[in-house]
């Protein structure tokens, strides 16, 4: 291998930019995974990033890499894939992310992702280089993973407040703010084993279109820099989107943590196995929601969720239209 011909350096600085991605979708994204540990006082904020960092970390080793190839090989059309496209898609997630955390906006670095990734590939090819099938599930997905986590979250609430009705509040707090840091735990493995996957397969697409791979597989040393990467940046962690999802959507305690995080993790672990890339914003989002909703339709603060949607919304197509200018400037 000639660590200095065009064809590697160009590859390195590919994985490099990834990586950048990858360290901001942890960053972006750290508020998912404590916000609400945090904001019912568990943890404290230190505590809350190192915590959703190490188990970022850990799920390298747990889960399988079926979204990875979803995202590397079964959105875009290979063929029409190469450095410059690659390039322009995460330059174009990038900005966005960026764009998002500044205005403390919880958006999804992986819809960020899969639109910038598209916007370079149709620059470059056409419509016809988007591969139905795969965009099907995400598509879908982007619609039921807040609601799933919103009845999930509304359903676990009411339980549990059903369960211990009959506690005294100080003693159902103490009781979960222990259990909370079993399901900030599940939350950030399952933050960790979908995101990081996109980023893996965004890798194995510049190796696998570069040549050094033979066929579109995830070499294990991608997995573990992949999982380093969104684990570091989580520990950094985007303030302005904790306050947002931590406060403003509605007060959560730690019985509310617990629940929102529970059915949150639940969601997203359970669409992991079957390949499918989820936003893990839009369920924690919907789970916040759905146990605000148990004290009534006034203890969300719609405003503020109505102004989360709609940046959900546009997030795609932004990312798509930077991407897409990005490769005309760049070609």
């Amino acid at each position: 291998m000639d660590l200095t011909s065009p064809t590697f350096l160009a590859a390195a600085g590919l994985i490099l930019t990834a990586l950048v991605f990858d360290y901001l979708n942890g960053f972006h994204d750290a508020a998912n995974s404590i916000a609400t540990v945090v904001s019912t006082r568990v943890l404290s904020p230190g505590q809350a990033v190192l915590w959703a960092a190490f188990f970022n970390f850990i799920a390298a080793f747990t889960f399988g890499v079926t979204v990875a190839k979803t995202v590397g090989s079964g959105m875009i059309d290979l063929a029409a894939v190469d450095q410059k496209t690659i390039f322009a898609g995460l330059i174009g997630a990038i900005t966005w992310n960026l764009i998002t955390w500044f205005i403390g906006l919880p958006t999804s670095s992986s819809h960020a992702l899969f639109g910038g990734y598209a916007g370079g590939a149709v620059a470059k090819g056409g419509l016809g280089v988007i591969i139905p099938s795969g965009w099907t599930k995400t598509l879908i997905f982007i619609v039921l993973s807040p609601v799933i986590g919103l009845l999930l979250g509304f359903v676990l609430m009411t339980i549990t407040m059903w369960l211990f009705r009959r506690t005294r509040p100080s003693k159902v707090d103490k009781h979960f703010r222990r259990l909370q840091l079993v399901s900030a735990a599940a939350f950030s493995l399952g933050h960790g084993g979908n995101d990081a996957q996109k980023t893996m397969g965004i890798i194995a697409g510049v190796l696998f279109t570069s040549g050094y791979i033979a066929k579109f597989d995830i070499p294990f040393w991608v997995i573990l820099i992949s999982h380093f990467a969104i684990a570091l940046g989580t520990m950094t962690g985007g303030w302005r989107i904790v306050r947002t999802m931590g406060q403003k959507i509605t007060a959560l305690r730690p019985v509310g943590g617990f629940c929102a995080e529970s059915a949150a993790a639940i969601s997203i672990i359970g669409v992991i196995f079957a390949g499918i890339p989820v936003s893990t914003t839009h369920t924690i989002t919907g789970a916040i929601v759905g146990v605000g909703s148990t004290r009534g339709v006034a203890a969300v603060r719609w405003g503020v969720t109505r102004r989360i949607v709609w940046a959900w919304i546009i997030t795609i197509p932004a990312a798509a239209g930077i991407a897409a200018l990005t490769y005309w400037l760049i070609r």
